[in-house]
């Protein structure tokens, strides 16, 4: 059975581009969001095996949805998603419980390692 994905990013490009990956190595993208309570709220109602979270975003960055996710199931599996030069942040994201994190601009093999490493 193909593994659910949860994309969220507000950048609808970005979305895209990691829909398209994910969709052509045999995953399920089950729900998209636009900033993180929108995340957070589609992993309530989703139950996603795995999701992508940017980590700027307005109304709610990607550490905070983390968080709240977390809350809801300490067994969340997160990567994270961020632009070059965001190391301090992907290390509080670590911290915070993310399992990986992709730098953008995305490179497919790399996305499907970091997600194969995860949902294994």
């Amino acid at each position: 059975m193909a593994k659910k994905v949860l994309i969220v990013d507000d950048a609808a490009f970005m979305r895209m581009m990691i829909k398209d990956i994910l969709s052509k190595n045999g995953f399920e993208v089950v729900g998209e969001a636009q900033d993180g309570a929108e995340g957070v709220e589609k992993y309530k109602e989703l139950q996603p095996d795995l999701v992508t979270m940017d980590i700027t975003m307005p109304e709610m960055d990607g550490i905070t949805a983390l968080k709240e996710i977390q809350a809801i199931n300490s067994n969340a599996k997160v990567i994270m998603c961020s632009a070059m030069g965001q190391q301090a942040m992907v290390i509080d994201a670590i911290q915070a419980g993310a399992k990986d994190f992709i730098v953008k601009p995305f490179q497919a093999d790399r996305v499907m390692e970091a997600i194969t490493k995860v949902v294994g």
